[in-house]
C-alpha cells in the first residue's frame, strides 16, 4: 500500500478481502491472508499483536494517515456496521469519507479516479454524479448516430440499482429524443424483505423464468440486476411464452464479437490482442463460439472474480464475465494509448475508432458493474440492428446440470487445471473422465464448495437426457469417493 492509496469498504456486506479496493482494483491475494489472520484473532490483545505484524511486513510508515472511503447498500445491517466502521477508524486516527448509498461498483469507480486524480490515467470525477456524467456523455459518442429500438425492462431485485438506475436515467436523453427507453421493476428499497424476493439476477437464472412481477411482452428485452448492482443477466420470451436467458457468457461474447469487429474496422485488428476470460462453468458452446466462430482466445480461470480480472489484464482488450453475469471489460494501458495516438485512414476506420474509445469510458473497468453493462449492451444491439432473438441465435447453449454432493470432507477433492479436474481423491479424475467419454460432446467437472462439506458437480452434454444421465454418474463418483 503506498502513501496515496484510497482504500474503499463496501460496508454494508460483512467484512472479507474481497472489500478493499486499491487502485486498479481488488487488493493482492497476499491481503487474503492478512485478513483472515486479523478476522481470527482469539482475543483483543492477539489482535493488536497480528496488526503489528502486518504493519511491520508491509512497511507500513505509523506517521502516514489512511485515507478511506466507503459505502453501504440497502440492507438493514448497512447503518449498524457503517457506526463500527467508523469507531474503527477514529480509534486508527484514519481520514475518512461516508458516500452513504451507492452501488459496489459506483465506490469502485470513485476509489479509482481518486487513486488515479492528477497522473496521466485520471478515471474522472471522484463523485456520484461524476459517474453518471461520464457514462452518459460517452454513451452519446458510442451510439454515434444510431437509434436505440425498443424499450429495455430491468427489473432491479428491489436493491440499491433502482434508485441508482433512476438517477442515471435523468443524466440520459428521454425516449421520445431518441434516448434509450428504460422501464425500472421492482425498485422498492423501503422494505428489506422485498430485496431479492422473487427478482432480481439470481432468481432469474436459478429458475430460468422472469420474475412474477415482469409484464414484459413477447420478444420483449428484458434485463435483472442482483442487489447490489454489480451483476446482470438479460432474457427473454418467444412468441409461444419459451424462457430465452441470455447470461454473462451471452454477454461476453456479445462484447467481444463488437469489440473485435470495431478494432478490425478502425485498422487495429492487428495491433490489439482482444481476449475473453471464462470459467470452468461456461457453457462449452460459448467457449467454441469465441473460438470457432470469433476467432479469438479464450483462458479458464479458476471461479472468482479476481482471477478472472488479473487474467483479462494480461490481453489488450480482456472481456471477462461470469456466467451469473458478472464482468467487464479491462482496457491496457497499451490499448489506451494505441486508441489514443492511432490515425484513421478514411471516414468509416474514424468512425469505428471514435466508438471503440467511447467504450473506454462507457464501461466500468474497474469491476462488474449492471448499470455500465446495460448500457454497453444496449449500444451494442443498436449498432447490430438486433433484438433479444438475434442475439440468442448466435450460438445454441449445451444443456447443463449442476448437482450438490454432500460428502464426509469436502478437503479430500483437491481441483487443478482451473479447477477443470481433480488431483484427489487418486482415481477420481480417470472416473470421471471414462464416464464423460461415453457421451457426445460430454464435459464434467467436480469442484468442492468453499463453505460447507459439499461438491458441485457441473455437466453438460447434447441432449438434456445425456446431460442428466452424465450429471448423476459423476455425481456417484463423486459420492462414493467422499465417503
Amino acid at each position: 500500500m503506498t502513501d496515496k492509496d484510497v482504500i474503499s469498504a463496501a460496508s454494508a456486506k460483512f467484512p472479507k478481502p474481497a472489500d478493499i479496493r486499491f487502485q486498479y482494483g481488488t487488493a493482492g491475494e497476499s491481503w487474503e491472508a492478512y485478513a483472515t489472520t486479523l478476522a481470527n484473532a482469539p482475543s483483543d490483545k492477539e489482535l493488536a499483536n497480528a496488526y503489528s505484524r502486518l504493519i511491520d511486513e508491509c512497511q507500513v510508515k505509523a506517521e502516514t494517515k489512511a485515507s478511506v472511503i466507503f459505502a453501504r447498500d440497502t440492507r438493514p445491517s448497512g447503518a449498524h456496521l457503517v457506526s463500527i466502521l467508523v469507531e474503527a477508524l477514529k480509534a486508527a486516527n484514519a481520514d475518512y469519507v461516508d458516500y452513504k448509498l451507492l452501488t459496489t461498483p459506483q465506490l469502485h469507480y470513485i476509489t479509482r479516479c481518486l487513486n488515479t486524480k492528477g497522473s496521466p490515467y485520471e478515471y474522472g470525477d471522484p463523485t456520484e454524479d461524476g459517474y453518471y456524467a461520464k457514462m452518459a456523455a460517452s454513451l452519446k459518442v458510442a451510439m454515434h448516430g444510431r437509434q436505440f429500438v425498443g424499450s429495455v425492462t430491468v427489473d432491479c431485485a428491489n436493491g440499491v440499482g433502482g434508485p441508482k438506475l433512476r438517477e442515471l436515467i435523468k443524466y440520459l436523453p428521454s425516449s421520445s429524443d431518441g434516448g434509450l427507453d428504460i422501464k425500472v421493476t421492482n425498485d422498492d428499497v423501503g422494505k428489506s424483505e422485498r430485496l431479492n424476493h422473487q427478482c432480481g439476477a439470481d432468481f432469474v437464472k436459478t429458475n430460468q423464468r422472469a420474475p412474477p412481477s415482469s409484464h414484459a411482452g413477447p420478444l420483449m428485452r428484458c434485463a435483472s440486476l442482483d442487489g447490489d448492482a454489480d451483476r446482470i443477466v438479460y432474457y427473454f420470451c418467444e412468441s409461444d411464452g419459451t424462457f430465452r436467458l441470455l447470461d454473462g457468457d451471452r454477454i461476453a461474447t456479445l462484447a467481444a464479437s463488437f469489440i473485435g469487429d470495431l478494432a478490425r474496422s478502425a485498422g487495429l485488428g492487428e495491433k490489439l490482442r482482444v481476449g475473453v476470460v471464462q470459467t470452468a462453468y461456461a457453457n462449452g458452446a460459448s467457449t467454441a463460439y469465441v473460438t470457432q466462430d470469433l476467432r479469438l482466445p479464450v483462458v479458464c480461470t479458476a471461479t472468482g472474480v479476481k482471477h478472472l480480472h488479473h487474467a483479462a489484464t494480461k490481453f489488450d482488450v480482456g472481456v471477462y464475465f461470469e456466467a451469473n453475469g458478472h464482468g467487464t471489460v479491462v482496457f491496457s494501458d497499451v490499448a489506451l494509448k494505441r486508441l489514443g495516438k492511432h490515425e484513421p485512414q478514411s471516414p468509416a476506420q474514424s468512425s469505428a475508432l471514435e466508438t471503440l474509445r467511447a467504450l473506454t469510458a462507457l464501461i466500468n473497468q474497474t469491476v462488474g458493474d449492471a448499470l455500465s453493462d446495460l448500457l454497453l449492451v444496449e449500444v451494442i444491439l443498436a449498432h447490430k440492428g438486433w433484438g433479444p432473438k438475434e442475439w440468442d441465435l448466435t450460438y445454441t447453449d449445451l444443456p447443463n446440470r449442476l448437482v450438490r454432493v454432500e460428502v464426509a470432507d469436502r478437503s479430500l477433492f483437491k481441483a487443478v487445471d482451473a479447477e477443470r479436474k481433480l488431483e484427489s481423491p487418486p482415481g477420481v479424475q480417470a472416473q470421471i473422465d471414462a464416464a464423460v467419454g461415453k457421451f457426445k460432446n460430454g464435459r464434467s467437472f467436480a469442484r468442492a464448495s468453499g463453505t460447507e462439506d459439499a461438491v458441485r458437480v457441473y455437466a453438460e452434454a447434447a441432449t438434456r437426457s445425456e446431460t442428466e444421465d452424465l450429471a448423476q454418474k459423476v455425481a456417484t463418483i463423486v459420492r462414493q469417493a467422499g465417503g
